[in-house]
């Protein structure tokens, strides 16, 4: 949903009015799928397209639920691909690249632990003026009902099971279409948002 222009440059060039920049984008896929480091793809293309500036967009893994599909992260200090889920993969960023990378993220996945650690703590809110459980609550602590979680989520991946909502996809659909048309305004001053969706059709 970016509006791309790199090849209007090179074969239509009458179509290009000044405020508008030429670029190009990529969805290289995921390792288990390619068999590629997707900064091995990205350097790649870089070395090649010779780019002033990568933006990266990636999912996020969110410390806590209210935050999945609810907000949208800027750095400009790249991206570590896969290191929210504990997977440690080739960093995108301007050390591995040569050029400035941008890294917009959202978070779009939590660790079961996570909810769990959220749910027993709220049922400790709620039960903490009970007289009968009071006394129970005193004898468990954090690091106790934290250990019954690790060990509860210990099958499931060495213990990183991810959750994500079932209306992930609309999630996703939505909040591209947000940075899609952010990243298009910022990269093309002389598009209006009113005239963003006509040049994408």
């Amino acid at each position: 949903m970016t509006l791309v222009t790199r090849h209007m440059y090179n074969y239509a060039p009458e179509e290009i009015r000044g405020g508008m920049r030429s670029v190009s984008a990529l969805s290289p896929g995921v390792l288990g799928i390619t068999g590629i480091e997707t900064a091995e793809i990205i350097k790649g293309v870089v070395d090649k397209v010779k780019p002033e500036l990568i933006i990266a967009v990636d999912a996020l893994a969110s410390r806590a639920v209210e935050r999945i599909g609810t907000t949208i992260q800027l750095a400009d200090t790249g991206i570590s691909p896969g290191s929210g889920i504990g997977n440690k993969r080739a960093g995108i960023n301007e050390e591995t690249m040569g050029v400035p990378v941008i890294a917009i993220g959202v978070p779009t996945v939590v660790p079961a632990a996570i909810i769990a650690g959220e749910a027993i703590d709220r049922l400790i809110q709620q039960t903490s003026n009970h007289p009968n459980l009071q006394s129970a609550q005193q004898d468990m602590n954090t690091e106790a009902f934290q250990s019954i979680v690790n060990e509860i989520m210990q099958p499931y991946t060495a213990g990183q099971l991810m959750v994500t909502p079932k209306e992930i996809d609309v999630l996703i659909e939505n909040t591209a279409k947000i940075i899609a048309g952010g990243i298009s305004l910022a990269l093309h001053p002389a598009i209006s948002a009113e005239e963003f969706t006509t040049y994408l059709h």
